[in-house]
């Protein structure tokens, strides 16, 4: 059997190492490797927690915000703090554009070429390329003129030599599927997602100063003014605005986005059956439709409702419990007092103990410890999380939107709900995601339009910003459902100090090594039985790896304090 290297994953964020066997054309075995180390929990120790938002969101450059979020919930779960209704409006605004502006990135930006070739969209007819975009579409950029002009431009960077932006891809590769002139469309909607995401994501500095990292939240609420009069706040304009910007995702999500998913899987129906991973998913669950009282403790109903599935039974959903949640270190490079039993994240250790190959190495110890994330598990069982979770849970709990959407995709497709657990699966999971926030963010922009309408002001609670009011010790929670999943932070707080800090996030779910059962990560679990065509060039490999979205700056990050050089990133 023949043993893949891929390192670095591209077209992520973070440094991601997949090493897999091969036997027969296709993956025997896979071992995920995150190939650096996050000390944000170390670092936190003996802060301010108040002050814990602002670190965490340093964690990611790409999701920016969600850290700051579940940072803020987990000190005001602790402290018991109650949130006002607009502050937990904004934050749900916040939240929405970036799940929507992400989701599109990753669809068209992050994952497209492993499905398009972007250079046989030069061999494509212009007037046939028109005539297929407005037969499945009724976006206005669809003429022979227009796709011939997007042509013209491709054609000049092939010339050049340098493909600039499309230059990452496996062009000619087998396993691409896609007639030229499908080709041709997806070229160019990945060029107007680029432009539109530009502009979308002002949401974010209306609302919260800038992006990436919003500046205005704060525990016990959000630093945004609110009065519909003031130049200095909140007022009629900003919501104008934003109005206008959710359309605009609203437009292009539905006329760009859905149908070019559907158009693209329709010619990998395959794919429907590759990419399974663990079946088992997990989702807490977000945006609030009680925006009163305190966030965690009152158990509020959510838009996205929260729950696990275990073994793909959607009739048998039940309720989710962050207190079921473990880690476990038995294959990563850290250590616990017993490394055989997991810790829950509220006691857990990031106590970093580097074990591998020193570089340069051919490959990974992976009958040992081989990676710099844990490995979390919900009742000692593996767990994905992310879109497709959200949107089974969501289906699971008949969330009748949810339903519809997914009944009418997988009817033009002519596939079942069995096609949702794969690869496609979460591509599809994902834009019906995205269909449903942007119908959902004019509804959240009214609900806030109409509380300052009728005078509430409110921003913040400052009943226990002195710490002097706050208790001796203190712990809780605060979870938060980010684009790509159930993120978690989990704080202790001791004589108005961050005693232990831990998050657990997305891509730690997902792409985290063996536990001390040897069960495996979703990531490894996913690619077995996937086909690859051309070991020299594993195209099928980045397509399931690429369909979870990873992000390995948000599970790891590099830290040597003696700038010691550590690793070499190199193919095998």
């Amino acid at each position: 059997m023949a043993k893949i290297v891929v390192d670095p994953i591209t077209r992520i964020e973070g440094h991601l190492r997949i090493e897999a066997q091969v036997d027969g054309g296709r993956v025997a075995d896979a071992w995920s490797s995150s190939t650096m180390f996050r000390g944000i929990e170390i670092i936190l120790k003996g802060r301010d927690p108040r002050d814990a938002w602002l670190f965490t969101q340093r964690i990611c450059g790409v999701c920016t915000m969600v850290h700051a979020g579940a940072s803020v919930r987990a000190v005001e779960n602790a402290l018991g703090i109650a949130v006002p209704p607009n502050a937990q409006l904004i934050r749900q605004l916040i939240l929405g554009a970036q799940t929507i502006q992400d989701h599109v990135i990753h669809f068209y930006h992050l994952s497209a070429l492993d499905w398009v070739d972007a250079v046989n969209a030069l061999q494509a007819d212009p007037a046939k390329t028109a005539a297929t975009a407005q037969s499945i579409s009724e976006w206005p950029q669809s003429s022979a003129t227009y796709f011939r002009g997007v042509q013209q431009k491709l054609k000049a960077l092939a010339d050049s030599g340098q493909l600039s932006i499309l230059t990452n891809g496996y062009w000619g590769h087998p396993a691409y599927r896609l007639p030229p002139e499908v080709n041709l469309i997806a070229v160019a909607h990945y060029l107007e997602a680029l432009d539109w995401q530009r502009r979308f994501i002002q949401v974010h500095a209306i609302l919260g100063a800038k992006n990436p990292h919003p500046q205005t939240y704060l525990v016990g609420g959000v630093a945004r003014p609110v009065d519909l009069s003031s130049q200095a706040a909140l007022n009629d304009h900003d919501l104008a605005k934003m109005r206008e910007l959710f359309r605009e995702a609203a437009e292009l999500v539905n006329q760009l986005y859905l149908p070019d998913l559907k158009a693209i899987a329709s010619f990998y129906p395959e794919w429907t059956g590759y990419g399974a991973g663990v079946g088992n998913y997990l989702a807490y669950g977000d945006y609030p439709e009680t925006v009163t009282g305190r966030y965690a403790e009152e158990a509020p109903s959510f838009f996205l409702p929260g729950g696990v599935i275990f073994q793909r039974q959607l009739d048998k959903l039940q309720p989710v419990d962050p207190g079921k949640i473990t880690e476990y270190v038995t294959h990563s490079w850290y250590r616990y007092p017993d490394e055989g039993h997991g810790r829950q994240p509220i006691d857990g250790i990031t106590d970093p103990h580097y074990t591998g190959p020193e570089p340069p190495y051919d490959f990974l110890k992976t009958d040992g410890k081989y990676s710099w994330i844990k490995a979390p598990r919900y009742e000692e069982r593996p767990m994905e999380v992310g879109p497709l979770a959200r949107m089974l849970v969501a289906y699971a709990a008949g969330h009748q939107k949810v339903r519809a959407l997914t009944g009418q995709v997988l009817q033009d497709l002519k596939l079942d709900t069995t096609a949702l657990f794969s690869t496609l699966g979460r591509h599809a999971a994902r834009c019906l995601e995205t269909v449903l926030l942007a119908g959902k963010m004019e509804d959240l922009l009214d609900r806030l339009s109409t509380s300052i309408g009728h005078g509430d002001l409110r921003i913040h609670n400052n009943e226990y910003w002195d710490p002097a009011s706050w208790p001796k010790e203190a712990s809780g929670h605060g979870t938060l459902e980010a684009p790509r999943g159930a993120l978690g932070h989990w704080i202790r707080i001791k004589d108005r100090k961050i005693l232990n800090y831990q998050a657990v996030v997305p891509s730690t779910w997902n792409g985290g090594p063996r536990d001390a059962a040897g069960q495996r990560g979703p990531y490894e679990a996913a690619l077995v039985g996937t086909p690859v065509a051309d070991p020299e060039r594993p195209l099928e490999i980045l397509r399931t790896i690429h369909s979870f979205d990873p992000c390995m700056a948000c599970a790891v990050h590099l830290l040597d304090l003696r700038g010691r050089w550590r690793h070499a990133v190199r193919v095998v």
